[in-house]
């Protein structure tokens, strides 16, 4: 994978490169084709998976235009969180243009609910995220399964990027038999068995496991196009419902309108304060 500059006003877009003259993938919620485990864009013949760390780290970092260029059909695990490619966009560096940022700011609250699973979005000046998740696992009692992430006094670099994905040791042989999740392992995800994390080290977040929903959060809502400013709560939602409500408060022209802003470029904080 690689991440070139773009023009102002082109937004992320994705470049299958291994694919010859496939048409680019625009980073849009229109263009998710699969929700399931992981957020795919599609277009033509031409997929993209598991986006939606990438998305989270451009986000994060104030970056709105981009290409992507991809030879395969899903972007590098890393480590299961967002935080290499945080240190590798800001290596590279990011450049202004000479373009006003343009926010998504939420009016009224919209909200998709599926089984047990719950999102809204509801009006809130800045950027704020909450998370409840529950699993009927022994690692659990007791502990965090709810965070919330308050953009006004939070970083997403600090704060939430270093979050990785998670699952049970006992899901992942059928999973690799369904021929998911074939390069996964203790150096991309936190790992569960009966008794607990089984990876060297531990959690980096005391409450990572919903920290990583807000990351996968985040990078969802950005296929909106902009940063967003308002509020969203979660409660066992996931992919498929972050999709929903995005495209259910974009099929509503009442419930959003695009503001401008001329605001410093990365720095996320910086962002939404300006933005609120």
């Amino acid at each position: 994978m690689t991440v070139r500059p773009a023009g102002a006003g082109t937004g992320i877009v994705f470049r299958r490169i291994d694919q010859g003259l496939q048409e680019p993938i625009a980073a849009t919620v229109a263009n998710v084709v699969d929700t399931k485990l992981a957020t795919t864009l599609g277009l033509g013949d031409a997929r993209v998976a598991t986006v939606e760390h990438l998305l989270a780290a451009l986000a994060g970092l104030g970056v709105d235009n981009a290409f992507v260029d991809v030879a395969g059909e899903e972007l590098p695990v890393m480590d299961g969180s967002a935080a290499p490619f945080v240190r590798l966009l800001r290596w590279a560096g990011v450049r202004e243009v000479a373009a006003p940022k343009r926010f998504l700011r939420v009016l009224r609250e919209v909200a998709v609910a599926d089984g047990d699973a719950v999102a809204r979005l509801r009006p809130y000046d800045g950027f704020r995220v909450e998370y409840t998740m529950e699993y009927d696992h022994p690692f659990f009692d007791g502990r965090p399964q709810y965070a919330v992430v308050d953009f006004a006094t939070a970083t997403f670099e600090r704060d939430v990027s270093h979050a990785r994905t998670f699952g049970f040791l006992k899901d992942v042989a059928k999973l690799q038999a369904a021929g998911l999740a074939l390069g996964g392992g203790l150096d991309n995800a936190v790992v569960l068995d009966d008794d607990g994390v089984i990876n060297e080290g531990g959690l980096r977040y005391q409450d990572e496991f919903a920290k990583h929903k807000i990351l996968d959060v985040i990078g969802d809502l950005y296929l909106c196009g902009h940063p967003i400013i308002g509020a969203f709560a979660g409660h066992r939602s996931g992919h498929t419902t972050n999709n929903a409500l995005l495209r259910k408060l974009l099929a509503d022209q009442k419930s959003y309108r695009i503001d401008t802003f001329d605001v410093p470029a990365a720095a996320p904080v910086d962002l939404y304060q300006a933005a609120g």
